[in-house]
């Protein structure tokens, strides 16, 4: 089975790879298993995510349209960081409907720069005025969507990766 990863090149994902899958984060392909669902037999990825404890069977044929992708490489972690110093959140919408509906937009998009930038938005609000219950729980996810991808991608634990987001977010709150 033929997917488009990052830069829209063609893969195949095997065993012991490690992707995204937007609004779950990132994981790894633990086994590939037949299933009968609805009478049809149809192949799946068993997606292990290590941070929270979650487990996924994904479609095979379906990967392309769930937005799954190959987790970033390594080095694109200092990009991410940057990019997360520079963001604002000067271009968020003040009506909490829409913000909210905006920010979802951006963690489904699967895009690593999006949720960073979701992430900080977020974060500096909370930190500046409480959230509501859903801006917190958006909060939530797109940590553990960000962080997640940037833990697989370079091999460190989850908490010298929080220290280094933080860091970058408080660098540029400045």
């Amino acid at each position: 089975m033929c997917v488009k990863g990052l830069g829209g090149k063609d893969m195949s994902y095997g065993i012991g790879d490690k992707v995204v899958y937007p609004m779950h984060g990132a994981g790894i392909i633990v086994s590939i298993e037949e299933r009968e669902v609805l009478g049809e037999i149809a192949k799946y990825y068993d997606v292990e995510f290590p941070y929270g404890n979650l487990r996924l069977m994904v479609p095979m044929a379906n990967t392309e349209q769930l937005g799954i992708r190959d987790v970033m490489s390594a080095d694109m972690i200092p990009q991410v960081i940057e990019h997360i110093k520079k963001a604002g959140g000067e271009n968020m919408n003040q009506n909490w409907n829409k913000r909210q509906r905006e920010n979802l937009d951006k963690i489904r998009s699967g895009n690593i720069f999006e949720v960073a930038t979701v992430y900080k938005f977020l974060y500096l609000r909370d930190a500046a005025r409480a959230l509501s219950t859903g801006e917190k729980k958006m909060l939530t996810n797109a940590k553990h969507i960000l962080f997640s991808e940037l833990v697989l991608a370079s091999g460190r634990e989850f908490e010298e990766i929080e220290a280094m987001v933080l860091e970058a977010v408080n660098s540029s709150s400045k």
